[in-house]
């Protein structure tokens, strides 16, 4: 490297990055957003997490300026595609299917939007990368369970119920905490796709 290149500031911050592992980078995240199910976002501070993770908060500050950026990268970086994979050869089977899939993380993540329910909407990163972690990817997945469906001429492509399905899936996903102080696990959804998604898209 030349004088001149280490001089450049985006040569020095690739080279501060480079100091932080992949690995060590995912414990930050990972434990920031333990520390938002368990405390809340506002109680959540770089400070803290530098603490938990024995680091320096220089160190978190020299990475990520801002704590909705840190949060915001940590959304990211778990972004998964949980119902990704399903495909049975049948609309009401995947159903059940995404159902039990939801219900196996819903406890995690319901706490985890109902932590950032109210910094979402005052951080617009924030907000957008929620989005992207946590519904986004899902929603696509679930529409392309329908589309299958679908094309097997399981149901028509005009039925009108078809668009409401996300909205049924993480609506309740999100309000049976609300109303009955409990989180919507795996029998409970599969008993609500039984009960009110199949029969709106008229299955069984």
């Amino acid at each position: 490297m030349t004088p001149q290149a280490a001089d450049r500031p985006d040569t020095v911050v690739a080279s501060r990055r480079s100091k932080i592992t992949p690995e060590r980078e995912q414990e930050f995240f990972d434990a920031v957003l333990e520390q938002i199910r368990e405390c809340g976002y506002d109680a959540v501070t770089m400070e803290g997490v530098a603490a938990s993770t024995r680091c320096s908060k220089s160190t978190l500050y020299r990475q990520w300026k801002t704590k909705p950026q840190f949060v915001a990268a940590a959304l990211r970086s778990h972004r998964r595609v949980r119902f990704a994979g399903i495909d049975t050869g049948s609309l009401a089977e995947d159903l059940r299917q995404a159902a039990r899939a939801a219900g196996e993380w819903s406890g995690k993540d319901t706490r985890l939007l109902q932590a950032l329910g109210h910094a979402v909407m005052q951080d617009a990163e924030l907000q957008q990368a929620l989005r992207e972690a946590l519904v986004e990817p899902e929603i696509a997945a679930l529409r392309q369970i329908l589309e299958r469906g679908v094309a097997r001429g399981e149901v028509a492509a005009d039925h009108p119920a078809l668009e409401y399905v996300p909205a049924q899936m993480f609506g309740v996903l999100r309000v049976r905490p609300v109303v009955e102080g409990e989180y919507a696990d795996a029998d409970y959804l599969v008993r609500f796709v039984e009960a009110a998604v199949l029969p709106a898209l008229g299955l069984t």
